[in-house]
């Protein structure tokens, strides 16, 4: 008996494993099948996420609408598509457009534009973002409305120029790419934070309302997004509760975990989705049901911060 199970538990482990390889690579090819064809745009396009997103779309067969405020990193990124593409696999060449969500005159424009392109959309992923960091006291309110023009205005209207379409061919998903500040506040993001919240409670109640045309609304809340080579540091953590819970232990997504959940929640169709680990999601466990614990935490770490020399 000892030598037939020291036999089996091997080629469990190797049955085990071809069975995951066999998952993952069904999974792959049923994400790629699900852009197949379809009009797929973009937004910041040339931001690192939205270059991941593109790839992975592009990947999969989807008639891609690139969107972005400099053409020339949107040329950059086109190149960088074609390059890769491979030619055993039917893909499509990408369309460029010139779109800066924060100047809300030309979004309607720059729709029909979009729309131009093949007639319709199918996909549309909502993936700007401006940041801005400080005391609400210091930060100016033309810089308050700019945030809010990029991260809710923007996006709403495009997202409103685009509809119709999606409703009168019952079909479409609408993805929108946003953070935990739309779930909870972090202090010194107070614009930031609000536009977050305007944009998740605006798509949250499309959500319902167009349910009845089959069109989905999907959305996407990472941590924060991380660029490609910045990983935490070695530093004194330790000094200050806020950096212990909101800064070592939420460092933040990579593009490229974050371009292949798009991808599976268009794939699956999901409503919601929140990428982060332990750390943040019990945070917004604990804001929801316990928010005197949760705001005598962060008010905490506000004062330790002003008493910590800023690191370089």
């Amino acid at each position: 008996m000892g030598v037939i199970a020291v036999l089996i538990l091997p080629l469990l482990l190797l049955g085990i494993s071809g069975l995951l390889f066999i998952y993952q690579e069904v999974s792959r090819l049923w994400s790629k099948s699900a852009v197949q064809n379809k009009v797929v745009v973009i937004t910041d396009a040339i931001s690192g996420l939205g270059k991941e997103c593109a790839r992975v779309f592009h990947t999969g067969g989807a008639r891609l609408v690139l969107c972005g405020k400099n053409w020339e990193r949107l040329e950059n990124l086109y190149d960088a598509l074609i390059s890769v593409a491979d030619p055993s696999k039917q893909t499509f060449t990408p369309k460029l457009i010139l779109l800066d969500l924060s100047d809300i005159s030309c979004v309607q424009d720059v729709a029909r534009e979009v729309l131009d392109c093949y007639g319709c959309v199918d996909i549309l992923i909502n993936n700007a973002s401006m940041k801005v960091k400080g005391p609400a006291h210091k930060i100016s309110l033309e810089l308050d409305k700019k945030i809010m023009d990029a991260n809710y205005f923007g996006p709403i209207t495009l997202t409103k120029a685009l509809l119709p379409n999606m409703i009168s061919r019952r079909t479409g998903q609408i993805v929108l790419v946003n953070n935990i500040q739309g779930k909870l506040g972090i202090p010194f993001r107070t614009a930031y934070a609000a536009s977050k919240h305007a944009a998740l409670g605006f798509f949250d109640c499309l959500r319902a309302e167009v349910e009845e045309y089959d069109v989905v609304v999907s959305t996407v809340s990472p941590t924060f997004i991380r660029s490609y080579h910045v990983y935490p540091g070695q530093g004194n953590w330790d000094a200050s509760i806020w950096k212990f819970f909101f800064r070592k232990l939420t460092y933040g997504v990579h593009p490229v975990d974050v371009a292949e959940e798009v991808m599976r929640t268009v794939r699956r169709k999901k409503q919601e989705v929140f990428m982060a680990n332990p750390i943040p999601k019990a945070a917004v466990y604990v804001r929801t049901f316990f928010p005197e614990f949760f705001f005598a935490v962060v008010a905490c770490g506000v004062k330790e911060r002003l008493n910590v020399p800023e690191e370089g």
